[in-house]
């Protein structure tokens, strides 16, 4: 598929603000609304500079590749369709592939596997340990073959979380999702609509 005739977003804030972005057939994965992002962003405003941003189900990669442009350290991607993947790899290449991290395969089995290894991993900016981290968290929509529990699997893999530096995990879901008070140590403590998507916020 050329990139004349892909589907495009574009980084709608920081340094790379205006940057287009390719996006993944909408028959395997969701884009988040520009209207969806610029508010995630807007939430977290400073406190993404220089933290490790995980994406999980992580299609384009335009959160991470977004929270990028805003100031994260480096960002981490996972992604188990093979087109969508190759598109996220483009794009990190596209903007700075030496701060993007993208792995191949199933987020339940990647992303717990990120996170321990991140453990080991002394922050030299921070002296009391390891850098902040923030997971943002969009599973594919339960109407995908295979993906009928994906949401308590989901709420499962972050029940399971123990790092300690991970200061936020924010879930867009459909709307409507009765979204859990308490998912292991973290707490959820906003949602905010955004028509057939929400974000609900999480943290410790």
């Amino acid at each position: 598929m050329s990139k004349k005739n892909s589907v495009v977003t574009k980084i709608v804030g920081g340094v790379y603000k205006g940057k287009v972005l390719e996006l993944p057939s909408l028959e395997v994965t969701r884009s988040s609304k520009s209207i969806l992002k610029e508010s995630f962003f807007n939430v977290l405003q400073f406190d993404i500079m220089d933290t490790l941003f995980i994406e999980g189900f992580g299609g384009s990669g335009a959160i991470g590749l977004e929270a990028l442009s805003r100031g994260a350290k480096h960002s981490y991607f996972c992604e188990i369709d093979r087109q969508s993947y190759k598109i996220l790899q483009r794009n990190c290449y596209s903007l700075e592939p030496s701060k993007c991290t993208s792995l191949y395969g199933d987020t339940f089995e990647k992303l717990p596997a990120l996170l321990e290894q991140l453990k080991n991993q002394k922050s030299p900016k921070n002296n009391n340990g390891d850098d902040d981290i923030i997971i943002y968290l969009d599973p594919p929509f339960d109407f995908r073959d295979g993906m009928k529990d994906v949401y308590e699997n989901t709420f499962d893999m972050v029940k399971n979380i123990d790092n300690e530096n991970v200061i936020l995990i924010t879930f867009e879901h459909m709307t409507g999702l009765e979204m859990p008070e308490k998912l292991g140590m973290f707490s959820k403590y906003k949602t905010k609509k955004f028509g057939k998507s929400s974000l609900t916020y999480y943290n410790v």
